[in-house]
């Protein structure tokens, strides 16, 4: 009787099979961090809710984004409301001539447009490619100024509206490397903060307006200002003396002085503070 009492007795249901957890789309390229990368990162997507100005992008992209992101030169592009007209700015602390830059790629229409419909084509993922020779851009005016930088390798990628329509595009022209998956995924990360940050100094910027004063004078001397100017272009102690017939000595030694009268320790932070007290109006 016991035996049958016991054979009666209902059996209870079998616990389902442990199964493996659901992995969150883009966990497999976070899990590529490490935690110095982590730090860097949320530091860095802090630091560009902070941009509000010209001089704040600046000092974000060349200062504490390169530990995340390595580039020689950083060129952002904005959709205008015109149709097929692009805005142009660039940003570096390479020898560049920036002015002279930007206006090679408005005139440049072998260069963009092409990187950007390739990005396009590659359902507006993060592009990798290489314009050196065998690139369908290296006979551009922009990929041979790009190839005297040694900055030949470029992951580009971009924001769009609702009608899929291109809003902004950055171009991180870097020296190439074996592998980029990496600074890929982190491009992809940084860009909408990189887009939003890179909008409100435009909004900020028409906002000042031609009414805004500029830093009280008889902090630098005139000379020192327009050395200060040549250096937010990106040229050297030799081009500067050059451009100007005097020795790169006698430039060395303005560069010090103003390093010293804007209590900085570069010439990065020098153009950086130069724009925020609007000593340059660039």
């Amino acid at each position: 009787m016991q035996g049958e009492a016991e054979a009666a007795r209902p059996v209870p249901p079998r616990e389902p099979p442990a199964t493996t957890p659901l992995q969150m789309p883009g966990t497999a390229g976070f899990a590529r961090l490490d935690s110095l990368e982590l730090e860097s990162l949320m530091i860095n997507l802090d630091t560009s809710l902070r941009v509000h100005a010209p001089h704040h992008f600046f000092n974000w992209t060349q200062g504490s984004l390169q530990s995340l992101v390595r580039h020689e030169l950083l060129i952002c592009v904005m959709r205008k409301n015109e149709p097929a007209s692009l805005h142009f700015e660039s940003y570096t602390t390479v020898s560049v001539d920036l002015a002279r830059f930007n206006e090679m790629l408005r005139q440049d229409s072998a260069m963009i447009p092409h990187v950007v419909r390739a990005w396009e084509e590659n359902h507006r993922k993060p592009l990798v490619c290489d314009i050196r020779d065998g690139s369908p851009y290296a006979a551009s005016a922009t990929a041979r100024e790009l190839s005297r930088l040694e900055a030949t390798g470029m992951i580009g990628h971009g924001t769009h509206d609702a009608y899929a329509k291109l809003t902004s595009f950055f171009i991180f022209a870097c020296r190439p490397e074996p592998a980029n998956q990496k600074q890929s995924y982190l491009i992809e990360l940084l860009v909408p903060f990189l887009h939003a940050a890179w909008v409100r100094t435009q909004i900020d910027g028409l906002a000042d307006g031609a009414g805004a004063k500029p830093a009280a004078a008889g902090i630098l001397t005139v000379r020192e200002i327009e050395i200060l100017k040549w250096l937010y272009h990106g040229k050297s102690n030799v081009e500067i003396g050059m451009i100007l017939g005097i020795s790169p000595l006698t430039v060395k030694n303005h560069v010090q002085k103003i390093l010293r009268k804007l209590n900085v320790l570069n010439r990065t932070q020098a153009v950086g503070k130069a724009l925020a007290t609007r000593i340059l109006n660039v």
